[in-house]
């Protein structure tokens, strides 16, 4: 059975090995060059995955991570700032990944250009961040974005907007690969282009996909030679993920010899996080465990909030010259993620993906850091966007902050139902954000519209039935209410 399964696996290999040629013999020269690099990545990842069975971590080896493997931030904080903190961000480069469409939100193109706050889209605010630093400390922190091929057209011609601002920024594109027929495992696509027939036939590959795209671009050895030691990396709609002094100085004053090459800020979970990853011991270094690897029967128990209290923020601290190491040892070793689509004419295929977080035990002395809530501000739904709009948050300087004013530090639990899923009708139903400095849950449903100047208070809960609709009045106060039913408000 095995050397069948193995004459098979090679078959299937030698064939996608067979179809990539010939997808390649249609790409011209430059296009050419730079797909050959990514199907040498793509055949890596297909290899593994016929190789892998089951799940791949075997449950009894899971440890609880030591306990100065994740330190607390209070305690990295309590060192203060480092004396030469410009020498420290100028060893610096912020990478943000920027390879996602705003198609769950409605909007087509990058999801960096979103406007989130007051005009500002997710790119102005990191842009606005940097050149903070870089005016205050008069450093060269750059940014540098990982497009994807989604994404890269439209973010390069929104760059020359930044050109007057203080901060260089680079970019580089994650690898483009083929998704595959779910049942003969070979590409979907007849040749290289990504418009029309073949518009949904190609993906980027996950963020894990940023050590190879980030070492074949080049851009890697140029910011080595630079004399920058670490990169920041964090997802572009996480508006928490700021460059923090505390950890950059923890990284920097470490004696080299036992220089930490990768740190994860990690969070405590709540109860709308059981389903993201969290840091395990296992076979004596610290391991990225995500939902997909446990095995069913231990689902429950990974959800749990007891036995699992943190999650990855996906804000990782990495040194640059450990990633070349690692790469050019092909030493990068990430668990495969096998995600399901279904494509408009109702074909069947896989895509193989790779987080970055997962390659953290490659890497020599990784550290967790547990940090506030307040460094985990993502915005993936219009529920998020609601409250980062709202008076909950000062901006200063393209930092978001939890207001002064808030009497409790946690964020309120917003459920916005379906008519608000797109930010363009999301924007049509609220004529002014609320007030919702002393809210802690809302829940809106069906057709509800809501003027200006309300405040939201305590737990809220609006509800129309399916053909009714209500309008909240402009200037209306909603403490702990249940609203539902029917509230036309016309015009006259």
């Amino acid at each position: 059975m095995a050397e069948f399964e193995e004459v098979m696996q090679q078959q299937l290999e030698t064939s996608l090995h067979s179809e990539l040629e010939n997808l390649l013999s249609t790409a011209d020269g430059a296009e050419a060059e730079v797909s050959k690099k990514d199907f040498e990545g793509f055949k890596k990842l297909f290899h593994r995955f016929l190789q892998v069975k089951g799940p791949s971590v075997e449950w009894p080896k899971i440890h609880r991570p030591p306990e100065d493997s994740i330190q607390p931030y209070d305690k990295i904080k309590a060192r203060g700032l480092p004396d030469n903190v410009a020498d420290c961000l100028n060893k610096l480069v912020v990478v943000k990944l920027n390879g996602g469409l705003g198609t769950s939100m409605g909007c087509k193109g990058p999801k960096s250009l979103i406007s989130v706050r007051n005009e500002n889209t997710f790119l102005d605010l990191t842009v606005q961040q940097i050149e903070h630093l870089n005016k205050t400390y008069n450093t060269e922190v750059p940014l540098v974005l990982m497009n994807s091929f989604n994404t890269d057209e439209d973010t390069k011609k929104i760059l020359q907007k930044y050109t007057h601002h203080r901060v260089k920024i680079h970019t580089f594109n994650q690898s483009r690969y083929p998704r595959i027929n779910k049942e003969s495992l070979l590409p979907v696509a007849k040749d290289m282009a990504i418009t029309g027939e073949n518009a949904d036939v190609w993906y980027p590959p996950g963020h894990g996909d940023i050590y190879a795209s980030f070492y074949n671009s080049g851009l890697l050895d140029q910011l080595i030679a630079d004399g920058k030691e670490y990169i920041f990396v964090s997802n572009i709609d996480n508006l928490g993920a700021t460059v923090d002094l505390a950890i950059l100085g923890h990284l920097m004053s470490q004696p080299n010899g036992k220089r930490c090459e990768f740190v994860m800020e990690v969070t405590d979970k709540t109860r709308a996080d059981v389903k993201g990853g969290t840091l395990i011991q296992y076979d004596g270094k610290l391991r990225l465990l995500e939902i997909a690897q446990v095995p069913k029967a231990h689902v429950d128990e990974f959800k749990s909030v007891t036995k699992f209290k943190i999650f990855n923020t996906n804000n990782l601290w990495i040194s640059l010259p450990a990633i070349k190491r690692l790469q050019e040892q092909n030493a990068i070793n990430m668990e495969i993620i096998v995600n399901a689509k279904t494509l408009d004419g109702g074909l069947n295929v896989i895509q193989l993906e790779t987080a970055v977080g997962a390659a953290i035990k490659s890497f020599d002395n990784a550290l967790g850091i547990n940090v506030p809530r307040s460094r985990f501000l993502p915005v993936k739904t219009t529920s998020d966007l609601l409250l980062v709009m709202s008076n909950l948050y000062s901006l200063d300087a393209g930092s978001l902050t939890m207001s002064q004013k808030r009497q409790f530090p946690t964020t309120p639990h917003v459920k916005l139902g379906s008519s608000f899923t797109k930010v363009q009708e999301f924007l049509t139903r609220f004529e002014s954000i609320p007030d919702m400095l002393e809210l802690d849950h809302l829940t809106v449903s069906g057709d509800v519209t809501c003027g200006k100047h309300v405040s939201l208070k305590g737990t809220v809960i609006i509800i129309a039935n399916h053909g009714d609709r209500i309008d909240i009045p402009a200037g209306s106060l909603l403490e702990n209410k249940i609203v539902s039913g029917n509230l036309r408000i016309l015009d006259h």
